[in-house]
């Protein structure tokens, strides 16, 4: 397995991206969500079978979290499987839980090349054996870590995880481990599927789909939306390019005046 190399820090890289994108440091956006659609329908156009879009799908991530690290990206966080997608036809599931499996083991040594670290977002309940034993493997090889964070949102649903952070809460409570006044936002966000888990400042959704698709539900109060009609399976560094020049061009305001 590769070993870590010493690595550019992030800050560094995102100073060469605003450069070469002629625009300010604070205009590159340091936490950014995808959610990965138009796999099947890419194989459609192209006269090929679904899981053939699926398979280039999965060459398309680790091709984009490599491009993520080099902009120098704190965190990357791709929506791959929501609990909604059990409703698929089971051949259709199989094959995805088989490139699940593989993606998991062979991007281990990407991640490792760049001292990224993989973190799971969603439900491990479901998940076959194989898809858990892969997940599990790649978690604990890159859990220390310290360059770009990778969260794979799989068998993953934005109401679910709000539901499973009141339930814990609510467990707490019921032990007398928390008091009912002590639960704010802060108190909510740590009890979410990753503890403190950062804020996308841009969302980009592939494919041309204007929904949110019930992803990252608490997280992207104040992201910035940019929808390309771009398949999933052709998307490029060209086209997360144009994201950050559209993100660049947002006034983030948070409520207030500009």
């Amino acid at each position: 397995m590769a070993k870590r190399n010493p690595q550019i820090p992030m800050e560094e890289k995102r100073s060469l991206t605003a450069e070469r994108l002629g625009l300010k440091l604070e205009q590159v956006p340091r936490e950014v969500a995808i959610i990965m659609d138009g796999n099947g329908r890419w194989a459609q156009r192209q006269g090929l079978p679904r899981a053939e879009g699926h398979r280039q799908g999965g060459r398309t991530v680790e091709r984009i979290a490599q491009t993520s690290v080099d902009l120098g990206f704190e965190s990357l966080t791709l929506y791959s499987f929501s609990t909604e997608n059990w409703k698929r036809p089971q051949a259709e599931i199989d094959a995805l839980m088989h490139l699940y499996t593989q993606y998991l083991e062979g991007i281990r040594p990407m991640l490792m090349k760049n001292d990224a670290r993989l973190v799971h977002l969603g439900r491990k309940e479901q998940l076959p054996e194989h898809v858990l034993k892969a997940l599990a493997g790649t978690m604990e090889l890159t859990a220390e870590n310290e360059g770009m964070t990778l969260a794979l949102a799989l068998n993953y649903s934005g109401r679910a995880e709000i539901a499973d952070a009141a339930q814990k809460i609510g467990q707490k409570c019921a032990n007398g481990e928390l008091k009912p006044e002590d639960i704010d936002e802060k108190c909510f966000s740590e009890h979410l599927y990753v503890s403190d888990f950062p804020q996308p400042d841009l969302l980009v959704r592939t494919a041309g789909e204007m929904r949110v698709s019930n992803y990252l539900l608490w997280q992207i109060a104040y992201s910035e939306f940019h929808v390309t009609k771009r398949f999933w399976p052709e998307f490029n560094k060209a086209d997360i390019d144009e994201a950050i020049l559209y993100y660049a061009n947002r006034e983030r305001r948070f409520g207030a005046l500009g």
